[in-house]
């Protein structure tokens, strides 16, 4: 009888097991709310986060080269990576102000070659006679009032420039307080074992991120240097261009490879019309996306997030729902992050176990498994 006295009762055990549901769901609303309204302040901030740990990774990097890595100063290490940094951002903003000019060389050309097609499909597919140019214009693009364009292009133009430096301040300040954040961890707590316990996760949330991104840029370069190869064998234009695209919209999980298909075999389309060139195009770039998809990318990545791929897609939904296009190439990384942080925590620890790949969570700096639901 005193046994059972001291025994839960179940329905204040249900109680507190709903309380805490809807404690989390409101917390997360809260949380998605503030992340949605403060996109303008929380995107630069965790750009210039991914940033740093390509500085840091290059710098490392540096260090590993034989017989002129060790005897590199860690200030000049870090100079190099943020010159070899800007030296690629030039190097693309260039490739894409060229290739606009070219566009607009080749404007006149390639508007015969589209209205060439537009008619060429009217007819295969017994719609009513072949539209002209002037037909075009009385249809669609008297609808459209240039003015309304200039005016969001504009504002888009400033405000990614206004993006690009934030971002550069805030990885300046980063890199600034790198030297001190270690002093300032060891001060969190007077308790040795908590500090420990923190600076193993931010370890990991290090580890992992950081080989993430160095091994999905060799990946995603890889990608574009076969597709650059394809494409230039055929005579596409703009090959570069297309394939520095390609490689860049493979930071997004899925859609990514679509749309990198998507854009130069319609490009192709145009600029051939020769159904043969094109799907034969389009099977090369399918496979090489297949190819690296699904073999070389598990081989380098492995586990290294430990992420399951509906949590992937579920993530790249939510993150883009809230922060747009850059939501969609932030929400691998910010999704890893928060596993590792819900692992931490046994009231979270399961959360984290569905989240993952195989249901093992890796914490720690050995990299060692970490026990699942069952473990502390």
């Amino acid at each position: 009888m005193n046994a059972s006295a001291h025994d839960p009762d179940p329905a204040a055990v249900a109680k507190d097991r709903l309380q805490s549901v809807v404690h989390g769901a409101a917390l997360a609303l809260i949380v998605g709310w503030v992340l949605y309204v403060g996109k303008q302040v929380f995107v630069p901030m965790v750009f210039s986060v991914l940033v740093v740990y390509v500085i840091i990774g290059l710098a490392r990097a540096l260090a590993g080269v034989p017989t002129i890595g060790p005897k590199l100063p860690a200030a000049l290490r870090y100079l190099l990576s943020i010159l070899g940094i800007g030296v690629v951002l030039a190097a693309g903003v260039s490739l894409v102000v060229n290739n606009v000019g070219r566009v607009v060389q080749l404007a006149p050309t390639y508007q015969d070659k589209l209205l060439e097609r537009i008619q060429q499909a009217t007819e295969f597919f017994g719609l009513r006679a072949a539209p002209t140019w002037t037909a075009l214009r009385e249809d669609f693009l008297e609808q459209i009032r240039p003015q309304d364009l200039i005016g969001p292009t504009v504002v888009s133009v400033t405000g990614i420039g206004m993006t690009l430096l934030v971002v550069l301040l805030y990885v300046t300040f980063l890199l600034v307080e790198k030297r001190v954040f270690a002093a300032k961890l060891r001060k969190l707590s007077d308790d040795p074992r908590d500090v420990s316990r923190i600076r193993q996760v931010l370890d990991s949330i290090n580890i992992r991120t950081g080989q993430y991104l160095a091994v999905k840029t060799l990946i995603n370069v890889v990608l574009g240097v076969v597709s650059w190869a394809m494409m230039a064998a055929f005579g596409l234009e703009f090959a570069g261009f297309w394939a520095v695209l390609i490689a860049v919209l493979n930071y997004v999980p899925y859609i990514g490879s679509f749309l990198g298909v998507l854009f130069p075999v319609a490009w192709a389309i145009v600029q051939f019309g020769d159904p043969g060139t094109v799907i034969t195009l389009l099977l090369l770039l399918s496979a090489a996306q297949f190819v690296i998809g699904n073999f070389l990318d598990p081989f380098l990545m492995g586990n290294s997030l430990n992420l399951s791929p509906f949590v992937i897609l579920a993530s790249l939904t939510i993150w883009g729902g809230l922060w747009g296009i850059p939501g969609a190439f932030l929400a691998v990384p910010i999704t890893a992050v928060l596993v590792i942080v819900l692992s931490e925590f046994r009231g979270t620890r399961p959360i984290a176990v569905l989240m993952s790949r195989n249901g093992h969570l890796d914490v720690g700096r050995d990299g060692a498994a970490r026990a699942d639901v069952g473990g502390s």
